[in-house]
């Protein structure tokens, strides 16, 4: 939570802290009421610990505590027949838990500050690898859209990447098979490679064969990335396909989304020399009007609370082919309801459509 404001507390966590504040005041009540051999003023120590589970102000324990130290000197006044002992526990418990308040939230303010600073190094990580992508090119209108698997995460192995070229318009969406900064650097070197040989070479499945040596190069890499490279001409006619062990993109056309597999199966960039096989380019069938989807699996094998995989193909029948970023916008949250939680992978997606 940057800046150091009110943190975003649930509301059940809400009403917890509001039943404490009950509970220490019905204790004072009870005090009173119990008459002057009897005193619940231990009770207060709970003060400064409520206070600080709503706030990153250490001021807001700190008051909490002399509140609580001002109600137990009125109590020492009222119960006079309690023994000392007893009361002056109860004030260095006070004393002791509220400065505990005090430094947990210096604490965790303190390492909410240092997260915020990661996310803005992550966040310019992730434009510098996974730039926007323009909104049209060419004939093509599209959208982008990249879920990260954890909360605190901005980017991961997958990748996406839509640029012009002398051939037509270019995409890719990848996934890299690995976790961590391995993963990230490996997307980089396929993006790199990819931005250059996209732009310098005629054949689609040239561009593919460079990236699997690209991958391939790495001594100290062991990952390897599945990717659909997928090539548009600007004038009209047909667009071309390489799949590398993909998840097959989706076409929508006439209102009717089907899956597009590959006529060919192709290794995975980076396993080419490892399991044989060989990049060719097929023919995609990608009328104007038709929209085409991108994905890697984070969002194909979703699972809900049944371990059921996520139905990509008949739930986007049930969602309006409308343009590229209302359709993503759909899709994610159609996915999130059947979930029921956050995603368990990365998931990417890009939407094109040839107008």
């Amino acid at each position: 939570m940057p800046g150091g404001g009110r943190p975003l507390v649930p509301r059940w966590a809400r009403r917890l802290s509001v039943t404490g504040y009950v509970l220490v005041l019905m204790a004072v009540v009870a005090d009173i009421v119990a008459g002057t051999h009897v005193t619940f003023s231990p009770l207060l120590a709970a003060l400064p610990v409520l206070a600080s589970t709503g706030t990153r102000r250490v001021a807001v324990p700190l008051t909490a505590g002399i509140v609580a130290g001002i109600v137990l000197i009125a109590l020492v006044f009222y119960d006079v027949n309690v023994p000392s002992s007893v009361l002056a526990t109860a004030a260095a418990t006070i004393v002791a838990v509220t400065f505990f308040s005090c430094t947990s939230v210096i604490v965790v303010a303190t390492q909410e500050q240092e997260l915020a600073r990661v996310h803005t190094v992550a966040e310019a990580a992730q434009r510098a690898l996974l730039r926007p992508v323009p909104r049209r090119i060419g004939p093509l209108a599209m959208a982008v859209r990249y879920v990260a698997a954890e909360a605190e995460a901005r980017i991961g192995g997958d990748l996406y990447e839509a640029i012009p070229t002398p051939y037509g318009v270019r995409l890719i969406v990848g996934d890299v098979r690995g976790k961590g900064l391995t993963a990230v650097e490996t997307a980089c070197d396929v993006l790199g490679v990819f931005r250059e040989a996209a732009r310098a070479e005629p054949d689609l499945a040239e561009v593919a064969r460079r990236l699997d040596s690209a991958i391939a190069r790495c001594p100290t890499s062991e990952e390897f990335v599945t990717a659909v490279l997928v090539s548009v001409p600007d004038a009209p006619g047909p667009a071309v396909m390489v799949n590398c062990g993909h998840p097959p993109p989706l076409l929508c056309h006439a209102d009717e989304f089907r899956e597009v597999p590959p006529p060919v199966t192709a290794p995975p960039l980076g396993l080419r020399g490892l399991c044989g096989g060989e990049y060719r380019a097929s023919p995609l069938p990608f009328a104007s009007g038709d929209l085409l989807l991108l994905y890697t699996d984070g969002v194909a094998e979703a699972r809900d609370a049944a371990n059921r995989f996520y139905p990509l193909v008949p739930r986007m029948a049930t969602l309006q082919p409308r343009d590229p970023d209302a359709l993503l916008d759909d899709l994610l949250l159609d996915v999130r309801a059947y979930v029921g939680s956050g995603l368990k992978d990365d998931a990417a997606l890009l939407a094109v459509r040839r107008e």
